[in-house]
Parts: C-alpha cells; sequence; structure tokens
C-alpha cells in the first residue's frame, strides 16, 4: 500500500471512527483502526464489535493495499503532523507503515487487517430517508432520556418506529420518558421498529454535519444489526434485543392542571435550584398558583438542602386548572427544557403523585413524562 492523503482529511477521518476503538478488548485488533485503499479512495474502520464506524476520504492511490494500526498512536501522531500532504507506505512483510510529512518519518507497527473483523456491506436501495436535522433533533431531545444501568439493557437503547410517512423516536429510564416524531420525506417500504444503543444513535448524530444529504437507514434481515450512512461515512450497530415498554401506557391521558411558563425562565429556576438541590436527592418542589381559568399566575420552585441551605424563585406563569404542590428530580427538569427550543413550555399535572408531561408550546412532535418525587413535608 502506498498512499498520499491530505493531513487535514485524515485527521477529520480518525476523529470520526476513533470513537468506536474498543478501549479494553481481549482481541489487539479492535484497538487498532483498519486503514485500507478502496475503489481510489482511503477507507478507514473501527469497531468494538458492539458498534462499528467507516469512513472514506479522498486520496492518491499508488499502490492498493490494506493494514490496521494502534489507534490512538496513529490519531495522537497525525494531529501533530503539518497540515500538509501525508504518505502512507505499508512494507506487508512486517506489516509497519511508514508515516510521513514535511521532516517528520514514522513508522507504526500494525496487526495484519485480515483479523479485522469484516463490517457489513448493506444494500441501500430500498433505505430508510431521513433529513439530516430532524434526525439530529430527535437524537438530541430523546437519547439523553435513556438509562445508564447495564442492568436494564433494553432502557440503554432508543426505540424507533418507522411506519409510513412517520418515524417516531422514544427512550425511557423508569423516571422519566422522551418521545419525538417526525415526518419524513418518503414513505418507508415497509413498517419498522428496532431498538438501537443511545450511544450509537448520539456518535451518528456527532458525525453528520447539517448541510449533508439524508442519513440512510437499513436493517439488514436477521443480522440483528442497523447500519446508516451519511455523506462519506457508516455507522453499524448492533440492535438490543428485547421488547421496549408499551410507553403509550405511560403518557398520561388528561390533566388537571396546564401550566404556560417561560423556557428560560423555568430552567434558569431550575439550574439555580440544582446547585442546592444536588446535594441531596436533587428534589425541588413546584408550587403552582393560578385563581382560575387562564388567569396570570405564579410557579415557585424551590430547594432544600440541610447542608448548603436554600433557593426560591418565582417564575410567571399562565395557570389553567387547579393549584397543586408537586416535586421533581431536579436534574430531569433542566435536561428535558435544555433540549426544548420554543419560548413557552407547558407543564401538564394531575396530583402530587401522578406524572407530569411537559411539552413545547407551539409544536406537536414531542412530548415528556417525568415521574413526581415524594413531597416530604
Amino acid at each position: 500500500m502506498k498512499v498520499t492523503v491530505l493531513q487535514e482529511n485524515l485527521a477529520r477521518g480518525l476523529s470520526i471512527v476513533s470513537r468506536a476503538v474498543s478501549p479494553r478488548s481481549t482481541l489487539p485488533v479492535l484497538a487498532n483502526v483498519l486503514i485500507a485503499t478502496d475503489e481510489g479512495r482511503l477507507r478507514l474502520s473501527a469497531t468494538n464489535l458492539e458498534m462499528g464506524i467507516t469512513c472514506w476520504i479522498g486520496a492518491k492511490i499508488e499502490e492498493e493495499g490494506s493494514t490496521t494500526v494502534p489507534a490512538r498512536t496513529f490519531a495522537d501522531l497525525v494531529s501533530t503532523l503539518p497540515d500538509a500532504q501525508v504518505s502512507l507506505t505499508l512494507d506487508p512483510r512486517t506489516q509497519t507503515l511508514n508515516v510521513r510529512s514535511g521532516s517528520s518519518t514514522n513508522d507504526i507497527k500494525g496487526i495484519d487487517a485480515q483479523e479485522f473483523p469484516p463490517l457489513p456491506v448493506p444494500d441501500f436501495d430500498q433505505a430508510i430517508q431521513i433529513n439530516v436535522a430532524d434526525f439530529k433533533e430527535m437524537v438530541h431531545q430523546v437519547a439523553f432520556a435513556a438509562s445508564t444501568d447495564e442492568a436494564r439493557p433494553v432502557l440503554m437503547g432508543v426505540l424507533v418506529k418507522v411506519d409510513g410517512e412517520t418515524i417516531t423516536m422514544a427512550a425511557a429510564d423508569g423516571f422519566r420518558l422522551s418521545v419525538r416524531t417526525a415526518t419524513l420525506s418518503s414513505p418507508a417500504a415497509r413498517p419498522v421498529s428496532a431498538i438501537i444503543p443511545a450511544r450509537a444513535l448520539s456518535e451518528l448524530a456527532r458525525i453528520a454535519s447539517d448541510g449533508d444529504h439524508p442519513i440512510q437507514m437499513v436493517l439488514p434481515k436477521g443480522r440483528g444489526q442497523v447500519v446508516f450512512r451519511v455523506k462519506d461515512a457508516e455507522l453499524v450497530s448492533q440492535l438490543i434485543d428485547g421488547t421496549f415498554p408499551d410507553y403509550e401506557q405511560i403518557i398520561p391521558r388528561s390533566y388537571k392542571s396546564r401550566t404556560l411558563v417561560s423556557t428560560a425562565s423555568l430552567l434558569k429556576a431550575c439550574k439555580q435550584a440544582e446547585i442546592f438541590a444536588r446535594e441531596g436527592s436533587n428534589a425541588v418542589r413546584m408550587n403552582i398558583r393560578g385563581s382560575g381559568d387562564l388567569q396570570p399566575g405564579e410557579v415557585e420552585i424551590s430547594a432544600h438542602s440541610e447542608e448548603t441551605g436554600s433557593n426560591e424563585t418565582i417564575v410567571d406563569a399562565t395557570v389553567d386548572g387547579v393549584p397543586l404542590l408537586i416535586a421533581f428530580n431536579v436534574k430531569f427538569l433542566r435536561e428535558v427544557l435544555e433540549v426544548i427550543k420554543t419560548p413557552h413550555v407547558a407543564l401538564e399535572t394531575t396530583a402530587p403523585n401522578a406524572p407530569g408531561v411537559i411539552k413545547p408550546v407551539g409544536e406537536d412532535n414531542f412530548l415528556h413524562v417525568i415521574m413526581p418525587m415524594h413531597l416530604s413535608q
């Protein structure tokens, strides 16, 4: 293999694929990145067996070939090279990759590419097409609610459902639920329902640029995998086996109080309350006060800590329904408010021991259910 490539392109490609490198593995090759010539371009791939990322970059190819080199060593080296052409030359007998740029010459010991796990080569003819901006916003508004508890693997994933022209993402961790829908530019050939690891979707959202072509998604039959393609990159992920909870049953069908409040004001109040609440159980009390249907009212947000002290903020609100005192995990409140873009947000509540529903005012494609906390007197 003999290849010449721009340092900038090589560094960008390595930054994309390196997130799939396995930090701890009994297989040494999984700590490596695959470098291979591929139809006039250079292909970089990394995998941890659960997720794999491939990226293609432009290159001048003089000799075909492939090898794998330690990802961290290679990426760290490339980041220090001058912003110029980089020459990569492989000695196939010793699997040593010579990396030369300017006055810098380096030899990196590699492992034969034959030992690298093969990544799927799917057929994208029947791929589901997803607008990049919609996809990134969906992941942003849903993935944070997925669980990080490995004891419940199903909840570490995001349920992705496609039916006709509608795509829905849902994530829950037992204490909260995020659901986001969007419309596809063209209907899917068949309905799809899969649980995709939240981390894989977050990585794909990071890779995708807003100006890119649509994201293509395919689920090869019988593989238990999903493959996404965006511009010059592909991401493959294992699906999570199991049955996702029937989240429709969790969403309250009615409410006794609907409180409209400025998103920015409530977020600021929650951030202040969290400073005091985080020392304890993260509980924040919300005292919703109004004076009749759609009358000016207010929400008093308060937190108390034996060690730190107490905090109280009053936010103007429009309250439709009965007054209510309810407690929530302030971290959960802050995280959902941070992903809502509308100027105002609605909080729908029923009782102190019933879940609350948070919705952006003026948009009907997102909702967030949050379980209440026990109110200590």
